[in-house]
């Protein structure tokens, strides 16, 4: 389903081979709860998949822990930032802003966390809206119009 709806919307993406089951469980185990459910689908399709500059807009599941570990457990954001605790980042611009999934209350929705800013905004209504939003756009600042 999402490789061929990624496929349909364009052809200059790389999609990375699906996630091993265990690795997925190894994610949720390290961030601490339960990936939604839209997200652990499209990992189990391709574990991350990059445009055609060469930018992340999902993440692999590992570079998922690992941008949301240094979000949360870097020394003086909590001084900088709104706490990133309620949110899942699961994707960059590739300057800087970030998408993600809220997870307290959890939510379908995508909303960018612009860093310059700390503005927490609302993009897209679930994660194939996102896909969608990001690949018809074809540049890193779709979400400002």
């Amino acid at each position: 389903m999402w490789v061929e709806f990624i496929s349909s919307l364009s052809g200059e993406v790389d999609l990375a081979d699906p996630v091993d089951e265990s690795e997925l469980a190894s994610a949720e185990l390290a961030l601490g709860l339960e990936l939604p459910a839209e997200l652990k689908s499209f990992l189990r399709e391709a574990n991350g998949v990059s445009d055609e500059f060469g930018c992340e807009f999902v993440w692999p599941a590992a570079g998922i822990v690992s941008r949301n570990r240094e979000m949360r457990d870097t020394a003086g954001f909590g001084n900088l930032y709104m706490p990133f605790n309620p949110l899942l980042f699961l994707g960059d611009n590739g300057g800087g802003d970030l998408f993600a999934f809220i997870v307290e209350p959890p939510r379908h929705d995508i909303f960018v966390w612009q860093h310059e800013t700390d503005s927490r905004r609302w993009v897209a209504r679930d994660l194939r809206d996102y896909v969608h939003r990001y690949l018809a756009a074809g540049g890193e600042d779709w979400y400002e119009s």
